[in-house]
C-alpha cells in the first residue's frame, strides 16, 4: 500500500485537532471548527487553506510559450507578464488530462498549477509531449508549500498580517516577491468565489506564513468547505465534473477552450464535438424537497428515463436550497427543464437552473 504523503503543514493541523482525510493521496484536513463555520468564515471574513497539495510544474526555455498552446486549451500568446490563465489540458481525443492554472512569467517561463491527484501522471503526459520542444521542464511540486487565504477581508488580512503588498494585484495576476531571502510568487485567483491569495513558497516560508495567521486569529479551514464554497460558485473539480472521460464543452467550460488557436492537443476532436453537437452539457439543478442530491445519483426525465448524473450535490449553505450540478443529456439542458433525481428509491422533482448557483464577489 502506498504510503500517505503529508504536507509541510500537516503537524500543524493535528495539533490543532482538525479531522484528517486521504485526498489526492495526501493526509489531508477535512475541517477544524466544522464546515458551516468555516464556510461561513470565508464568505463573510476570511480564512486560510493548506493546498501545499497542488503540485506545480516550471517550463522553460526558447519555445515555452509555444510548448504551453501545445498542451493548453486556453491561448497565452502574447500575454503580459504576470497574466494567470485557468484551462484544460486534453487527451486527442478530447478527454480532459486536468484542469490548471498557467503563470505566465514571461516569454521564456510558466508556471503550471495542477491537480494533487494527478501530479505523477500530469507531470509524465508534459514531459512525453515536451519531446520536440527546445524546453525544459522541471516538477517543483516537493519544493513549494501553499497557503490560500480567501474572503471579503482577505487583502487587508495578508497585507496586515502578513505584511505582503497585495492591494495592486489584480485579479488572475501575480507578483513574484523577494521576501526572507527567497522568492515568493502572490497571486489573486481561488477556488472560493470571494476574492482571495494564494502564496506559494518553500516550506520554512508557509509554516511561518500559517504560524501568523493562527496567531492572528484567522480561521483555518479544511477541504470540507472548500468544495461546498467551490460548488456554490460554480466552479469544477477534477474527477467530479471533469474527468479523461468528460470534454471541457460537456463541463461547459467552453469560453476557457480557444479553438481558434491552432495545434493543442484535443483540438480536432474538440472542433467536430462541436460541430455535430455536443450530447452532454453540465448543468445546474434546484432539487425540491428535503432531498439532497449527492454525487452518482442518476437524473431522470418526467418519462422517468436516465438522462443523466449528478456530479456535485449540496444543501447550499448560503443558500439554503438543495442544489447539484449534474451532466445531462442535450436535449434536457435547457434552463427550466423539469427533470427528476433518485435519492436512493425515491424520485424528487428537480428544475435545471444556472450552475453559478452563487454570484462571486471578485476584485476586478
Amino acid at each position: 500500500m502506498k504510503e500517505m504523503k503529508k504536507t509541510c503543514l500537516h503537524d500543524r493541523h493535528v495539533a490543532l485537532g482538525a479531522m484528517m482525510s486521504p485526498f489526492g493521496g495526501f493526509d489531508m484536513p477535512i475541517q477544524y471548527a466544522g464546515i458551516v463555520e468555516e464556510h461561513n468564515a470565508v464568505r463573510r471574513r476570511c480564512g486560510v487553506f493548506d493546498v501545499s497539495h497542488m503540485g506545480e510544474v516550471r517550463v522553460k526555455g526558447p519555445e515555452a510559450e509555444k510548448f504551453v498552446n501545445h498542451i493548453f486549451v486556453n491561448d497565452v500568446t502574447g500575454a503580459p507578464d504576470g497574466q494567470i490563465f485557468y484551462g484544460m489540458m486534453c487527451l486527442e481525443n478530447g478527454g480532459t488530462v486536468d484542469d490548471l492554472l498557467v503563470y505566465k512569467v514571461n516569454d521564456n517561463e510558466f508556471f503550471l498549477v495542477i491537480n494533487a491527484s494527478n501530479i505523477d501522471k500530469d507531470v509524465a503526459w508534459i514531459m512525453k509531449n515536451a519531446e520536440g520542444f527546445d524546453v525544459q521542464i522541471a516538477d517543483e511540486s516537493l519544493y513549494y508549500g501553499e497557503v490560500a487565504i480567501q474572503g471579503p477581508k482577505a487583502e487587508e488580512t495578508v497585507e496586515k498580517v502578513l505584511g505582503i503588498p497585495v492591494a495592486d494585484i489584480k485579479f488572475y495576476n501575480f507578483n513574484v516577491l523577494h521576501l526572507d531571502g527567497e522568492d515568493v510568487i502572490v497571486s489573486r485567483t481561488g477556488y472560493t468565489g470571494e476574492d482571495g491569495f494564494e502564496v506559494y513558497a518553500s516550506h520554512d516560508f508557509t509554516r511561518k506564513v500559517w504560524d501568523k495567521l493562527m496567531e492572528a486569529g484567522v480561521q483555518p479551514c479544511g477541504l470540507g468547505c472548500r468544495d461546498t464554497l467551490r460548488f456554490e460558485a460554480g466552479l469544477p473539480l477534477y474527477g467530479d465534473e471533469l474527468s479523461e472521460d468528460v470534454t471541457p464543452l460537456e463541463a461547459s467550460l467552453s469560453m476557457f477552450v480557444k479553438l481558434d488557436k491552432d495545434g493543442f492537443i484535443g483540438r480536432d476532436a474538440l472542433m467536430a464535438l462541436k460541430s455535430a453537437g455536443v450530447p452532454r452539457k453540465t448543468v445546474g439543478l434546484e432539487v425540491e424537497g428535503q432531498a439532497i442530491p449527492r454525487h452518482g445519483y442518476e437524473v431522470l426525465d418526467e418519462a422517468g428515463n436516465k438522462v443523466g448524473t449528478v456530479t456535485t450535490g449540496y444543501h447550499s449553505i448560503t443558500l439554503g436550497r438543495n442544489l447539484a450540478m449534474a451532466l445531462v443529456d442535450s436535449s434536457c439542458a435547457a434552463l427550466g427543464t423539469r427533470l427528476n433525481v433518485r435519492v436512493r428509491r425515491k424520485i424528487f422533482p428537480a428544475t435545471v437552473v444556472k450552475k453559478r448557483f452563487y454570484t462571486p464577489n471578485y476584485k476586478k
